[in-house]
């Protein structure tokens, strides 16, 4: 019972962790990241990401430009960019070593210490990976919330607001890091019962010539 307790307990953290590293590289390369919405015309919206700035208009559809100068960005864009790509960096390695880690794997099976510490470590990457995701989010989310309520703008001076994609990373990082905290439990919880299974083994290798011998008690 603890056993498929522990299976399914780090089959929920993988596949959490799995959706809030795809949920990371969208919210990486989408470029809604602010929104703009523009009083005097509103058939045209533009939308700001960390690569990209676009326009939407009716009569000519979406267009998309680059930004020229990564130097040039504003200090929460540049930073995101590094941020976001550790995140996924970190939330693909955290993959490699939880796959290799997980019970239900036959790879490896008499090796049940190192595939206890691969968990862990999975583990502890997708929680990085989840606190990496959250903190270049919640920076654009707070410098946006700021120059919204900015009283030094004049009031018809258009505000940036909340991107789809800001959300989509909120979501990435909870997953992540509840992905990780779920494989790092289930390795803990593996550890007690492996040590009582090497003490039972080791007790049966004891008693085995004796018992091989045919006496009952082992001599003193």
């Amino acid at each position: 019972m603890a056993l498929l307790f522990r299976i399914a307990m780090q089959s929920v953290g993988l596949l959490l962790s799995l959706l809030g590293w795809v949920l990371s590289i969208i919210t990486t390369y989408l470029p809604h990241w602010k929104n703009l919405n523009l009083e005097l015309n509103e058939m045209e919206n533009w939308t700001m990401g960390l690569w990209q700035t676009c326009v939407t208009q009716e009569e000519v559809g979406r267009q998309c430009k680059d930004f020229d100068s990564f130097l040039a960005l504003p200090a929460e864009l540049r930073v995101s960019r590094v941020l976001m790509f550790l995140c996924n960096g970190l939330g693909f390695l955290g993959l490699l070593l939880s796959g290799f880690g997980l019970d239900c794997l036959k790879i490896g099976e008499s090796q049940r210490d190192l595939k206890r510490r691969l968990l862990m470590l999975g583990g502890t990457l997708f929680w990085t990976s989840g606190i990496t995701a959250l903190v270049p989010v919640s920076w654009v989310a707070h410098s946006t919330v700021q120059e919204f309520w900015d009283e030094t703008l004049p009031e018809i001076v258009p505000r940036w607001e909340f991107g789809e994609a800001l959300f989509m990373g909120w979501f990435a990082g909870f997953f992540l890091v509840l992905g990780g905290c779920l494989l790092s439990c289930a390795a803990c919880s593996g550890q007690a019962p492996l040590a009582s299974g090497h003490y039972a083994v080791a007790e049966m290798q004891t008693q085995c010539p004796y018992l091989e011998n045919g006496n009952a008690e082992p001599k003193l």
